[in-house]
């Protein structure tokens, strides 16, 4: 029992919050006039148990993102290999991504998401970007200080690596900047290791919030869609995760990246966001022998750019939305809702609820004359497939460092991993 709860206790507590929030939000539902504004709080007046392990995961998360890519890379041993790590990496995120849309296009087919006639309720717009606009906000920024922000991961990680190349040029790791920001990154993971303990009781309100505020819909007009959507999604993480880890680590890679995979999947779930999900997946993947040159700069990339959940999610909000207005989701259209759901969700992935701008291209694209209608309905499933779509990539992130791992390091590095470990 005492090796029990060593292995197994703090896994445990976490399951234990989750659930408790969840019948406490059922328990204690918030009420909602007819604009949908909450008049009685009910159990959300817990959120902010929830808000504060979101927060402080995001205060970390930004020096950690800089510090883990630039030090990952500064300290290598050459240019060529950094390279080859980031080009594997960005192949094997198309590929998963690929994967999970066209199962979730298929599961759409055979189990229309809507039957018969849905009432729908007009809403407003906002302004969307152009393509130009939207390029320069993905991967820049005009100021140093705005890279400082949660909000500004992937411009912050291209300048990381722009750092870790001029850091290389200037010496590599026999640099004292290479020396100081390994340091420093080290550091600050014990640092993640101290807030991780507070998790059960963030999770304990972020749930209550969740179902106190969502119930309703939970079991209402949407409940036929998120029945599917979320059992898609776990039968998706334990058949293909697996397929992954063993094509990635060899025949014991299932069995250990099923020993590691809770967490992070339970953190990506009770946050609702990738990034905050970062340091999580680093322990798993330390714990797992995967060498800091690969986790340092895949887990930081996937947070931003590894989104197989989001790309159901995608699939799965104009699937909904084609059969409220009564069209046909063809091939073509699954096709653009792909390549459309990894270019708008790249820099909203570490922010929960991804801030509509998901949604808003979406609809620009799909449903420009009935804005109004779709976009209200998109927000509304968006917010509530959020946590297993995040779930499906975060986890993931940590299951594709595996597949790298094995390009980089040779098809045995998990072999080699565990008889060091012995």
């Amino acid at each position: 029992m005492k090796n029990f709860l060593k292995n197994y206790g703090f896994i445990l507590s976490m399951l234990l919050g989750v659930i408790g929030g969840c019948i406490l939000g059922a328990l204690f539902p918030a009420v909602k006039d007819a604009e949908g504004n909450i008049i009685e709080a009910g159990a959300t007046i817990l959120e902010p148990l929830g808000t504060v392990f979101i927060n402080l995961m995001f205060c970390i998360v930004v020096p950690m993102v800089f510090c883990s890519i630039c030090s990952a890379i500064a300290n290598m041993d050459s240019m060529q290999k950094a390279g080859k790590i980031m080009g594997v990496t960005l192949v094997t995120f198309l590929v998963t991504a690929g994967i999970a849309a066209v199962i979730m296009y298929v599961i759409c087919l055979a189990f229309p998401l809507v039957q018969g006639q849905y009432e729908v309720v007009e809403g407003t717009v906002g302004k969307t970007l152009g393509l130009g606009d939207m390029i320069i906000n993905f991967f820049t920024k005009p100021d140093f200080y705005e890279l400082l922000s949660r909000k500004a991961i992937l411009p912050l990680i291209i300048f990381a690596i722009l750092c870790g190349f001029g850091i290389q040029m200037a010496g590599g790791k026999e640099t004292m900047t290479a020396k100081l920001l390994a340091d420093i990154t080290n550091c600050i993971m014990k640092v993640v290791k101290i807030i991780t303990y507070y998790a059960p009781i963030g999770f304990f309100g972020f749930f209550a919030t969740l179902v106190a505020t969502y119930g309703p819909e939970l079991i209402g007009d949407y409940s036929r869609t998120l029945i599917i959507y979320y059992a898609v999604c776990f039968i998706y993480m334990l058949l293909s995760f697996p397929l992954y880890a063993w094509f990635g680590g060899g025949k014991q890679g299932p069995k250990v990246m099923f020993r590691h995979l809770f967490k992070p999947a339970a953190v990506s779930f009770g946050t609702c966001s990738s990034v905050a999900t970062i340091p999580t997946n680093m322990e798993a993947a330390e714990d797992t022998g995967i060498s800091k040159d690969i986790s340092d700069i895949v887990l930081p990339l996937g947070a931003t750019m590894h989104m197989d959940g989001s790309a159901m999610a995608a699939i799965v909000k104009v699937a909904f939305i084609f059969g409220i207005f009564g069209k046909d989701f063809g091939t073509w259209e699954a096709v653009l809702a792909i390549i459309v759901a990894v270019f708008s969700s790249v820099a909203m992935s570490g922010i929960p609820g991804g801030g509509g701008t998901g949604e808003l291209v979406l609809c620009t694209i799909f449903f420009p004359e009935d804005m109004a209608i779709a976009y209200p309905i998109a927000i509304a499933l968006g917010n509530l497939v959020d946590p297993p779509a995040t779930m499906v990539n975060a986890a993931g992130d940590y299951v594709v460092s595996f597949i790298v791992a094995r390009f980089v390091d040779g098809k045995n590095w998990l072999e080699n991993a565990l008889a060091a470990k012995k």
